[in-house]
């Protein structure tokens, strides 16, 4: 499975469990959001600690969903990042788009 979800009250945490997060994987994962964002969700942590790599496409739905869960009055966080995965946020400069945080029990309690 390349997706686990917990939650923590309202927040949906989605795990991404996968070291090369592609757009091979990236439909799933907009899937999920939109089924969540459905059913009334709209507080998401997407924790990214396993991957070593996200390509574009996989970006652009994480970038998908934080427009699509802003227009419900919610937010999108990031935890977790590997190096390359850092690296990838920085020169795209996402780092000023989402908030990001180092452990989950930090993004779990800035909502």
């Amino acid at each position: 499975m390349s997706f686990v979800e917990e939650k923590f009250g309202d927040i949906v945490v989605e795990i991404v469990q996968l070291e090369r997060a592609t757009s091979n994987d990236a439909n799933e994962l907009k899937a999920i959001l939109d089924k969540r964002l459905d059913e009334g969700n709209n507080n998401f942590i997407i924790d990214l600690s396993v991957c070593e790599f996200i390509d574009s496409t996989f970006l652009g739905i994480l970038v998908h969903g934080l427009k699509r869960v802003a227009k419900q009055d919610g937010d999108l966080k990031l935890v977790g990042f590997k190096p390359a995965v850092r690296s990838m946020f920085e020169l795209t400069r996402m780092f000023r788009v989402f908030e990001t945080f180092n452990d989950l029990k930090m993004a779990v309690r800035s909502f």
